[in-house]
């Protein structure tokens, strides 16, 4: 009787658990990928960093000093000194937190933002579509730096309004991704079924719609993440995001422009840094999309 019984069981917990199945099943697919792997420990790696970081490092030498400027790596300065004299690599990890900060906090604004558009837009259609899909058409009429230079334009520099900024170029990105996924799951028999039960459309769109559509948003939200780090890099490296003395990256790699022939390693360490990051969200983005994937086999 034991022996009938337990198989029933075990099929009974799979159909009560499918979630957790799927989520096995994308972790065995992620893993066989070793490029997107690797990513993702160097995402562990730098936010681990972000957090620990600065709490083992000696603030002294965040600080000015003459006497020690434009040094080259060594056992002391692993990564040299600047020209105020700081230590590059002090200034590095403590400049982590600040542009993952950035750029974590810009996506999910912009997330948010653009999955409620996205969800109302496709699920409603008619003039409401028109209004909301026309305004995201407006907005990617922009290349995303050039409207994120003008939001900063229009809002003043700073750390705040960088994030701001990225958000608003995110959001028509995942309105229309959203918006795609809505309408090809809206007429499906199962929503059918909900409205003639009686469900309310907030009801249909968050507990039902919006469950079944999550593989696209999480697939665009971690490779957009490498896109937001590389902007508000680029605005800070172009004076418009963080202020000296603030250790940002793109404000490291411009501080450096000026050293990079007679002191290159003042540009390469932030630079190479920025990279790094940037390529790890980018591999772990492409293997959470392949692992994602329902017409790649396990």
């Amino acid at each position: 009787m034991e022996e009938t019984t337990l198989p029933a069981q075990q099929e009974q917990q799979k159909r009560v658990n499918p979630q957790i199945e799927n989520l096995k099943m994308v972790w065995r697919k992620l893993k066989k990928n070793k490029l997107a792997m690797a990513g993702g420990f160097l995402i562990i790696f730098f936010v681990l960093t972000s957090f620990i970081g600065p709490l083992l490092t000696n603030d002294e030498l965040l600080n000015p000093n003459v006497s020690d400027r434009l040094q080259a790596p060594s056992g002391e300065y692993w990564f040299g000194t600047d020209h105020h004299g700081r230590d590059i690599f002090t200034r590095i990890i403590h400049g982590m937190s600040i542009t993952l900060y950035i750029g974590f906090f810009s996506v999910v604004i912009g997330l948010i933002v653009g999955v409620f558009l996205g969800l109302v837009s496709g699920y409603y259609g008619r003039l409401t579509d028109t209004i909301i899909m026309r305004f995201m058409d407006v907005l990617l009429a922009f290349p995303g730096i050039l409207l994120a230079l003008g939001i900063i334009a229009a809002l003043g520099n700073g750390i705040n309004n960088v994030i701001i900024a990225i958000a608003i170029f995110s959001v028509p990105v995942f309105a229309r991704i959203v918006r795609g996924s809505v309408l090809s799951v809206r007429k499906l028999e199962y929503i059918d079924a909900m409205r003639a039960l009686g469900a309310s459309d907030a009801r249909i769109i968050f507990k039902h719609i919006l469950p079944n559509i999550m593989s696209p948003i999480i697939v665009q939200a971690t490779l957009f993440l490498a896109t937001a780090i590389l902007t508000a890099t680029g605005l800070s490296f172009l004076g418009l995001g963080a202020q000296p003395p603030t250790p940002e990256w793109g404000a490291l790699l411009a501080a450096g422009r000026n050293y990079i022939f007679e002191y290159p390693h003042i540009a390469f360490f932030p630079g190479i840094s920025i990279v790094l990051v940037v390529l790890a969200f980018n591999l772990f983005g492409d293997g959470v999309r392949d692992a994602l994937d329902p017409k790649l086999k396990s």
